[in-house]
């Protein structure tokens, strides 16, 4: 996805990028709704859970889209690498879950390796280079902050029940500015913003059902499979090569994120009530 993202964003903007993202989707979920429970499935019991992560998610969406714009595939794609340390680091604030010393240590670790990688093809950083890696360590802590909520929606929410919603929201949220923004796309714009919407709607369904399966800190660091791909893409499509610094910054990041499923397995920690859990308000 991120790479017909990265086809068509040097003509279009990220937000009507966005706005065909959800659309698109929207229609393969209600496809999905229709042959499992129809309007029952769209009933929900957490609207402004809903609404949250669909702000979030939405956001952090268009953020990293402008940060794929500006940088290299592989370079984007790594710095997202921080989403899963930002899930453990979050865990105790907002899901109210014990982190041990060993985890922390880990996270620390981790974000050593996000520095690294914030150079990592080894070229001088210009303007656009460094304005890119802002954007995509501010995406992965909102995605961290996404997937949080899914893990707490999950708990009374089925994942077409929260896709639905969350492309529902973004088609809302980015329809208001597009005719602000609006480029006609031309027919490989179009073809590319309905793989973009197809895509990203299965990517989608597929997340929030993992979810519902299994702790977000121990799932989050499975997406370090994607430097595989948008390195392979970057290099077949831009002839971009990474430099050493993807490659040495990646393997600490995802060494960290291993080290922590490894603790997640080994011993279950006990939960922690978080002060505020009662009124609601210590996660949407």
């Amino acid at each position: 996805m991120n790479a017909f993202v990265k086809h068509v964003s040097h003509r279009l903007s990220p937000l009507e990028i966005g706005f065909f993202r959800q659309a698109f989707s929207l229609i393969l979920v209600i496809a999905v709704l229709s042959r499992g429970g129809g309007v029952a499935m769209i009933r929900t019991q957490r609207p402004v859970g809903h609404l949250f992560r669909g702000l979030i998610g939405n956001s952090a969406m268009i953020i990293f889209f402008l940060s794929v714009a500006k940088l290299p595939l592989a370079d984007a794609n790594a710095l997202s690498f921080a989403s899963p340390l930002f899930v453990t680091a979050l865990s105790l604030p907002l899901l109210g879950e014990a982190v041990g010393k060993h985890r922390w240590s880990a996270v620390g670790v981790g974000f050593l390796g996000v520095l690294v990688i914030t150079n990592p093809t080894g070229h001088p950083v210009g303007p656009q280079a460094g304005i890119g890696a802002g954007l995509g360590v501010l995406a992965a802590f909102m995605s961290a902050l996404m997937t949080i909520t899914i893990r707490q929606l999950n708990k009374t929410e089925a994942p077409v029940t929260i896709v639905f919603y969350f492309a529902t929201i973004g088609c809302v949220f980015f329809g208001a500015m597009l005719p602000f923004v609006w480029v006609r796309p031309t027919l490989d714009e179009w073809l590319a913003l309905l793989a973009v919407g197809l895509i990203g709607g299965v990517s989608q369904l597929l997340m929030t059902t993992a979810y519902r399966h299994a702790p977000a800190s121990t799932l989050a660091p499975f997406g370090y499979a994607s430097i595989i791909w948008s390195t392979a893409l970057g290099f077949l499509v831009w002839s971009e090569i990474p430099g050493w610094h993807v490659l040495a910054g990646s393997a600490v990041v995802i060494a960290s994120g291993l080290y922590i499923i490894y603790r997640e397995t080994r011993k279950q920690t006990p939960t922690i009530v978080h002060p505020l859990a009662d009124a609601g308000l210590a996660a949407p």
